[in-house]
């Protein structure tokens, strides 16, 4: 378990520093996608669902939302 923990964190640290080199839809998306599947997998764990399932559900809403959000930011030049 203790490596699992690693290999995570390693991954989560590897994702946040790349995101420096982004444009902001490519931001928006990350951050969607990761809020989303955290969000989802909190709520379906709550509820007694899959969060794994959870996860992937708000990963793919967040996702698209991040998308879209980031993609008007670029529009404006914000």
């Amino acid at each position: 378990m203790k490596r699992l923990e690693w290999v995570l964190i390693v991954a989560a640290m590897t994702l946040t520093a790349s995101c420096t080199d982004m444009t902001p839809r490519q931001q928006g998306t990350m951050s969607g996608a990761a809020m989303g599947a955290a969000g989802g997998a909190g709520i379906a764990a709550i509820s007694g669902g899959d969060a794994w399932t959870g996860a992937a559900i708000g990963g793919l809403a967040g996702g698209v939302a991040g998308n879209i959000r980031g993609g008007r930011q670029q529009q404006s030049g914000w």
